[in-house]
């Protein structure tokens, strides 16, 4: 089996290198970028990219317009890399619809972690069978990767597929923001709670009139309308 193909973005050619001695070892193909308009280049240049590891602060173009210039064509999975620890970053990060955040100075072992648990999830990795969840007219299949809506293919992002899914796995049932943060941002998620938030908005502008299923309960968090 090919191994899945990680793009590496950032302007320290040290921390490429640490990144991508951590991947190959655990069994990844490595292409770099040492700047945004060469990272655009090498993500076009391959259609088979299956994560993407970006900085946000570089040279000719920023992580940020990286990630508007993917996302107009892609949904693939993209982790920021940042040194600023600054929420407002972090929020703008996940509204263009990046799926993880990651705060430098960090250890390449999470970082390989969290790749793996992303690509795992997505059902790019070790995942087998054919796990098809319905609710309401919604159908998400989970190794495919798939949503469908009356019918309809509907574009999500990783993220948004995830906090999808755990909402129909749990449907019918008030879920609290902590809760929803520790299963579908992991465990060792640091994260704020209006994260969540701003992933809903998205999710229920994209579900369309679906999207009223996903109920605010007010105080706590969410649930999905069985």
């Amino acid at each position: 089996m090919d191994r899945l193909k990680i793009l590496v973005v950032d302007d320290e050619s040290r921390m490429r290198k640490l990144v991508r001695d951590f991947l190959v070892k655990s069994d990844y193909e490595v292409l770099e970028a040492g700047d945004g308009e060469e990272a655009l280049d090498v993500f076009f240049a391959h259609k088979d990219i299956a994560l993407v590891a970006l900085d946000v602060m570089m040279p000719k173009m920023d992580g940020w317009q990286v990630c508007r210039e993917i996302r107009a064509y892609s949904q693939v999975p993209i982790i920021m890399l940042t040194a600023r620890g600054d929420e407002k970053d972090e929020l703008q990060g996940f509204r263009l619809g990046v799926d993880e955040y990651i705060t430098k100075p960090f250890s390449p072992k999470i970082l390989v972690a969290r790749i793996e648990a992303i690509l795992r999830r997505s059902g790019q990795k070790g995942v087998s069978g054919g796990e098809v969840l319905d609710c309401g007219g919604i159908q998400l299949d989970k190794a495919a990767h798939q949503v469908m809506i009356d019918g309809e293919p509907v574009e999500l992002s990783y993220k948004e597929f995830e906090l999808l899914a755990y909402f129909m796995e749990n449907k019918g049932i008030a879920l609290s923001r902590e809760k929803i943060l520790n299963n579908v941002w992991n465990y060792d998620y640091f994260g704020d709670a209006r994260t969540i938030d701003t992933h809903v908005k998205k999710l229920r502008s994209k579900m369309g009139k679906k999207g009223e299923l996903i109920r605010t309960i007010w105080g706590m968090g969410y649930k999905l309308e069985a």
